[in-house]
């Protein structure tokens, strides 16, 4: 006898804040009645910590810090053991969403190696030969908004063969002279990054100029700290040998998920920064870094 079983939220963006209520339905569909040996229904958010196979052994110590930190838990019985009606049965419920203790309420963030996530699962027990049901569904939590208003401060950036670090022979290199801004560091998180780069003058021509956005995740207690920095997305804002003394526009939308407002813990820290990377024809690769600072408002 098929069952199928569902959690639908009642808000379609499933985006919460700390303190509101998760409201929704369970919804249960089967062509007959059927026997059950309870419905239960849990609300969980975790933050789940990895190290990177570079660090491990390098840190043993630090697998106490490792293991998961619970933010949320809470457990309901929806329904005592008993039987279905056939066709369509629908179970309202809600959870306050409020933290566990003295812990806080962090933003969903889906990392390499910090990952936070709050999720609804149910569970329909059933008889012995008949298997037991499970459904999970995420749900968002979003910060509260920060009152103080972030004032943007634009950041003038010069790129010269003398401005280059990590150089093996400087006088290899050929000239040029990259200028630009951006149009602030302080971001917030709703809204795109902006700003211009242009090239002055470059003897050798241009292949591609990149704009590339990194999560900088760093995992760890009193014993050391594992630090990681991957990619989060890539974007080309020129290809070709672009013209000289032209601005090219700097653009860049947060993904959803993927980033978070800047975060910092006794046990992990969440951070990001742009790479501005202009690639020339003999391959050579010019990076400039900046590190941001996103918040919600």
């Amino acid at each position: 006898m098929s069952v199928t079983l569902d959690i639908k939220l009642k808000r379609a963006n499933k985006v919460y804040h700390e303190g509101e209520t998760v409201a929704g339905v369970i919804t249960l569909s089967c062509k007959e009645a059927m026997q059950h040996h309870g419905i239960s229904l849990s609300m969980e958010g975790i933050v789940n910590l990895q190290l990177s196979s570079k660090s491990v052994g390098v840190f043993e110590a630090f697998y106490n810090s490792v293991k998961p930190i619970q933010l949320i838990s809470h457990n309901i019985e929806v329904a005592k053991a008993g039987k279905i009606p056939g066709g369509k049965t629908e179970i309202p419920f809600e959870f306050p969403l409020n933290a566990k203790g003295n812990k806080v309420l962090y933003e969903t963030y889906h990392g390499v190696f910090v990952n936070i996530q709050y999720s609804l699962r149910c569970d329909l027990k059933r008889s012995l030969l008949a298997k037991d049901l499970s459904r999970n569904c995420e749900f968002i939590v979003h910060c509260q908004p920060q009152k103080a208003k972030v004032v943007p401060a634009p950041v003038n950036f010069t790129i010269t063969p003398d401005t280059l670090q990590n150089i093996r022979e400087r006088s290899l290199l050929p000239k040029f002279l990259i200028r630009g801004h951006l149009d602030a560091t302080s971001c917030v998180i709703s809204q795109p990054l902006t700003g211009e780069v242009v090239v002055e003058k470059s003897e050798v021509p241009i292949k591609s100029i990149e704009l590339q956005l990194v999560r900088v995740e760093t995992c760890g207690c009193a014993e050391g700290y594992a630090r990681d920095a991957t990619e989060i997305q890539n974007i080309q804002i020129a290809e070709g040998d672009v013209c000289h003394g032209l601005p090219i526009p700097i653009y860049m939308v947060f993904p959803r998920l993927f980033t978070c407002p800047t975060l910092e813990t006794t046990n992990f820290k969440v951070e990001f920064e742009i790479n501005i990377v202009i690639i020339l024809h003999d391959d050579h690769l010019i990076t400039e870094n900046f590190p941001l600072k996103l918040c919600r408002v």
